[in-house]
């Protein structure tokens, strides 16, 4: 639902036609008795054909936020994993050292998301997926790596 409105978004304001993936949630965990989960969402690499990332988030649950106030806002924890699920094929990938946006959803109203980034490592042939939180106030330090050796797949 977060990304539906994520691309409603995109397609009012004109932004470019290039968006990330989508990603399928294949877990939720309840981790407490006021109803906040662990979610974990599969999204396969929308430039590479046979990579999939898993990540986990936490969403916070309609009883926390009245309590806890902050109703907008889930953590910006997360965890990433990425794995070769097929035979890999390189698309035409961002080569460069800032990465390439693969997937992103908001984690609050307007400040706030969790992001993977793709960066490719010539030197090793591998390729880098960094989870991370963007937020607008000030920037966050949390974030998870995976990384995925090509072995020279077909590029």
């Amino acid at each position: 639902m977060r990304l539906a409105s994520a691309l409603a978004l995109a397609l009012a304001t004109g932004l470019p036609a290039a968006l990330p993936a989508w990603a399928e949630v294949v877990g939720k965990v309840g981790v407490d008795w006021v109803g906040n989960d662990i979610v974990i969402e599969a999204i396969p690499d929308p430039k590479v054909q046979g990579v999939t990332c898993h990540v986990a988030y936490f969403d916070r649950s309609v009883l926390d936020r009245l309590s806890q106030g902050n109703w907008f806002e889930d953590p910006s924890y997360s965890a990433l994993d990425c794995r070769q699920t097929g035979p890999i094929t390189l698309g035409d990938i961002d080569r460069g050292a800032d990465g390439e946006n693969i997937f992103s959803e908001r984690t609050s109203l307007i400040f706030k998301s969790l992001k993977v980034t793709r960066i490719y490592d010539a030197k090793t042939d591998t390729l880098i997926y960094l989870a991370h939180a963007s937020e607008l106030t000030q920037g966050s330090g949390k974030m998870s790596i995976s990384t995925v050796p090509l072995y020279d797949a077909a590029k």
